[in-house]
């Protein structure tokens, strides 16, 4: 199953992730990204657009509301968005024999 994941900014400044729907022109199950500060540097959070009083993604936002749509998003954000809207983890590329513990790290 393929989605049209879309990376956002609206109107009141969120940036928010969703699936694109073409037909109705809206984000549906959106998520809000924000940045959080840690003593590493910065770390991006991915919630349900609702939060605190959503703890799930769904809902929509109509494009109407959008202010900019980024050209890029990030492969690995799209991922995280996936898992965290459908509860399935993805695999990264093959099965990896070697013990090594090699592959994309997405934690």
């Amino acid at each position: 199953m393929s989605y049209d994941i879309r990376l956002v900014k609206l109107v009141s400044g969120d940036m928010v992730i969703g699936k694109f729907n073409t037909e109705a022109k809206t984000i549906e199950e959106p998520a809000t990204i924000q940045a959080m500060p840690t003593q590493q540097g910065t770390q991006m959070v991915l919630l349900p657009f609702g939060y605190p009083f959503d703890q799930e993604m769904h809902g929509e936002i109509s494009m109407d509301h959008v202010l900019f749509e980024y050209k890029y998003c990030p492969e690995e954000l799209k991922t995280k968005y996936i898992e965290a809207a459908t509860n399935i983890s993805l695999s990264s590329g093959g099965l990896d024999l070697s013990g090594a513990g090699g592959g994309l790290n997405l934690g």
